[in-house]
């Protein structure tokens, strides 16, 4: 899903798909390849602000996506 790149200059590539989705350079490049050994897929998501935005139960309640007769 995420992959991420660190470049000789010190700034760290984040991408989905083949994508480039940003680039953090300095000291949140530091920061993000810190917390990257825990959990990677978790953690770029989170640096990226693609992760869960709490519309998942909304959207399970949703007629479309019941599931079954309609």
């Amino acid at each position: 899903m995420f992959e991420y790149a660190e470049r000789s200059d010190g700034s760290v590539v984040i991408s989905r798909h083949g994508r480039a989705v940003t680039t953090l350079r300095g000291g949140r490049a530091a920061q993000f390849l810190a917390e990257v050994a825990d959990d990677p897929q978790a953690v770029m998501a989170r640096w990226t602000g693609n992760y869960k935005r709490g519309n998942e139960r909304l959207a399970r309640e949703h007629p479309r996506n019941r599931g079954g007769a309609r």
